[in-house]
């Protein structure tokens, strides 16, 4: 059976995902406004203490995933931090400009959270899409598994998981059981069948729902007037098709 993973973005969210049914949970900030970075270490804390394994996103930044060298600094800072807080493991990215993989950054990031615990695991985050569009997503996935990593996720390249299930099937083989490939990116429960199909390990979804305040609730400066939460009745729809 596939393992579930469901992004969240705090406490609740994974209480949620434990009782709906998944495996493990991805925490990230920002999610809907940034596509996701690096949550504070309280909030890894308290999350982890939820139960479930956690894997934390290292992303000091929004936008293209080519970083300085004193961005790298800062998460291979977070990266360790996060495994020593009790985290499974660390979800992290880096290009070079020309698209492909930065094999020294990676290093420096898989170092730092394996050498806070050796049994903490390391994901490539969805930046894989961006080096899939460029033409590199067998090659990069040679390299990430030399480099030790224990999983990529992606979506094949596409806005939707489902439609590049022809080319998660390639990565699929490609990896020849060296990572995990988990498929991710505009998941429905409906998805999952077709995903599974493919011989990913794993699926991830953010099961998101939105909560509203009401006109002005944030007040001048404050952002929106809702949040975005975890919604349960997603998270067992996608556990349900998992088990299935």
């Amino acid at each position: 059976m596939i393992a579930l993973e469901i992004a969240v973005q705090d406490a609740a969210g994974a209480r949620v995902a434990a009782v709906a049914g998944a495996d493990r949970v991805e925490l990230c900030a920002a999610l809907g406004a940034t596509g996701g970075v690096t949550p504070s270490a309280a909030m890894v804390e308290t999350v982890v203490a939820a139960g479930l394994p956690v894997h934390v996103l290292i992303r000091c930044r929004p936008g293209p995933f080519v970083y300085s060298q004193e961005e790298v600094d800062v998460m291979c800072r977070d990266a360790a931090h996060a495994i020593r807080q009790g985290a499974a493991g660390v979800v992290v990215g880096a290009l070079t400009v020309e698209r492909l993989l930065d094999l020294a950054a990676l290093a420096r990031l898989r170092d730092s959270a394996k050498n806070a615990s050796a049994t903490a695991e390391v994901t490539y985050h969805r930046a894989m899409d961006v080096a899939i569009g460029a033409g590199g997503g067998l090659d990069a996935i040679d390299e990430l598994a030399g480099l030790g990593f224990d999983r990529v996720l992606t979506s094949g390249g596409a806005v939707r998981a489902v439609h590049g299930a022809d080319t998660l099937a390639s990565l699929v083989t490609q990896a020849g059981g060296r990572m995990q490939v988990m498929a991710g990116g505009g998941v429905r429960p409906t998805d999952i069948a077709r995903l599974a199909a493919t011989g990913i390990d794993a699926v991830h979804l953010s099961a998101k729902a939105v909560k509203h305040f009401g006109p002005d609730a944030a007040g001048p400066g404050g952002g929106p007037d809702y949040i975005e939460v975890t919604c349960e009745d997603v998270v067992q729809a996608a556990a349900a098709a998992v088990r299935a």
